[in-house]
């Protein structure tokens, strides 16, 4: 028996989620989802900032204890990447930045002082947080945010998943960051529609995937303009202020997290350092500049 494609689709880390599965039996590749969107709650659960069970509020809640927090192996790993992509992007990826978000509201349109900025980055700098021997010290004041890296990871962790369980094709969806558990039957790869950022409808690229994980980042989704200025939602740790460089990345990697983390440190460079950036990291990318430009490297072309 050949297997049938199987489609499921479910809301989850405040984004549309999908996953697409070739199975031989519908009612097996029903279970399969469900063991994987389980996988993506438990996840949502642990490290949402948006719930107060979490653990991540559990993690800022101990602020300013000197003994510090208990944490499991896949809280240290996922502090460990976050750490290396804080120091290969010299500090512009920053999940402790959150002092910062909480000063920029973007719905109600309003722009901090540059004191109140100057007061947030005070209590901003990954290099002030130690996370060894499965404890975690956060300074007082200071808060982390997983939100940058772990729907990229969640992506990853559902696909490592589904291949345990013996799906040998499937993509899986998460919010427009995709992992891909190799390609449709008979080598057809999967295409991936990537979004404009100047058109709520339009797609910048469409993107052929075999392997791997693609990831995007870009300020078309949350910003707003004040007296004639666009800010956007991706905030410079170093200035405190709204980065202003490319639209709109995307990157192919071997793992959507990598893809995730290359994609948001090139919104946070300045726009000519972040296409030089791109170009040496050897990864496939494609991206929309300030001009609406639109340049790819190193992607097969979707139909």
């Amino acid at each position: 028996m050949n297997p049938t494609p199987q489609h499921f689709s479910f809301k989850a880390m405040g984004s549309f989620c999908e996953i697409q599965l070739f199975d031989e039996s519908p009612i097996r590749a029903k279970n399969i989802v469900k063991q994987l969107v389980d996988e993506v709650a438990r996840l949502e659960k642990k490290y949402s900032r948006f719930r107060e069970d979490s653990f991540l509020n559990e993690m800022n809640s101990s602020a300013g204890n000197k003994l510090g927090l208990a944490i499991d192996d896949e809280t240290q790993s996922l502090f460990d990447h976050a750490l290396n992509c804080f120091e290969h992007s010299g500090g512009l990826f920053d999940i402790s930045a959150g002092a910062l978000n909480e000063i920029w509201d973007f719905k109600k349109a309003l722009v901090p002082s540059q004191s109140q900025i100057d007061a947030a980055r005070a209590r901003v700098g990954l290099n002030k947080i130690s996370c060894k021997d499965c404890h975690i010290h956060l300074p007082r004041d200071m808060q982390i945010d997983f939100g940058g890296i772990v729907k990229e990871y969640a992506a990853d962790s559902v696909a490592r998943l589904a291949r345990s369980l013996g799906i040998e094709h499937g993509l899986v969806n998460l919010g427009g960051d995709f992992s891909v558990i190799g390609s449709q039957p008979g080598n057809k790869p999967w295409a991936v529609g990537i979004s404009s950022p100047v058109s709520e409808s339009g797609i910048m690229a469409k993107i052929d995937l075999i392997d791997g994980g693609l990831a995007s980042s870009g300020d078309y989704e949350r910003f707003f303009m004040h007296e004639g200025h666009r800010y956007s939602h991706i905030l410079n740790p170093m200035t405190g202020w709204p980065s202003n460089g490319l639209r709109a990345v995307s990157i192919a990697a071997n793992l959507c997290s990598v893809a995730g983390s290359v994609a948001t440190i090139a919104m946070l460079k300045d726009e000519l350092e972040a296409k030089a950036w791109l170009k040496d990291s050897g990864l496939a990318y494609v991206y929309m500049d300030s001009k609406q430009e639109i340049r790819r490297a190193g992607l097969s072309s979707g139909n």
